[in-house]
């Protein structure tokens, strides 16, 4: 007998995949395979996914394509994470992290806008110094916090399957890392303008 092989439609979003299944056996195409064949086009699990047709959600995926009435040239349409439920639980953990760096980031520009600000000659020359001090004590503790999130994210263990997660720990690693880098260029400028106003100081007291 004849392979029985049909070809489909199916709409993720704003992308169209189009499917040909071949039935096995002779056998007509079944919901499971189609679920197969969504999986490796989109990468979204087979739990994971919800295929609608008609409106209608299909769910036995042991029924052949014909017994929900699709026949070839239909269009389905499947709503579904990529990530499986233990991946989306890593990824919160990773959105997490991501809110410290930013909350931790807008202390570092805070922090760089005051320095601009006293090496514009905004504050009297007689309170620079003190100034100064509290600026590099607030960059130290930036700089310790970004430390500590970057051995936050170190320490997640994110299994080789679960690629979303994996490259957003990249993302954040090299996030992190620019933003130390950031705070080693602030604190050598709270060095250079401490040791401005000191020279200077010290040429009015000779």
């Amino acid at each position: 007998m004849a392979e029985q092989s049909i070809t489909v439609t199916v709409a993720c979003g704003a992308t169209k995949h189009s499917i040909t299944l071949a039935g096995q056996d002779g056998n007509e195409p079944l919901l499971k395979e189609l679920s197969e064949a969504v999986t490796q086009v989109t990468g979204v699990p087979a739990p994971s996914q919800k295929l609608i047709f008609k409106g209608k959600s299909l769910k036995d995926m042991e029924q052949s394509l014909s017994s929900f009435g699709i026949k070839q040239g239909c269009k389905l349409m499947m709503i579904g994470k990529r990530n499986s439920p233990e991946e989306e639980v890593e990824l919160k953990k990773l959105k997490d992290i991501e809110k410290s760096v930013e909350q931790t980031a807008k202390k570092l520009e805070m922090v760089d806008g005051e320095l601009t600000g006293l090496k514009n000659g905004f504050l009297a020359k007689d309170l620079q110094a003190e100034a100064l001090g509290k600026l590099d004590h607030r960059v130290k503790v930036a700089s310790e916090q970004f430390m500590k999130i970057l051995e936050q994210v170190d320490s997640l263990d994110v299994p080789e399957n679960f690629n979303d997660c994996r490259m957003k720990k990249k993302g954040l690693v090299k996030t992190v890392q620019d933003f130390l880098a950031q705070c080693d260029k602030i604190e050598a400028g709270i060095s250079e303008h401490l040791v401005k106003i000191q020279s200077k100081s010290l040429a009015l007291t000779d």
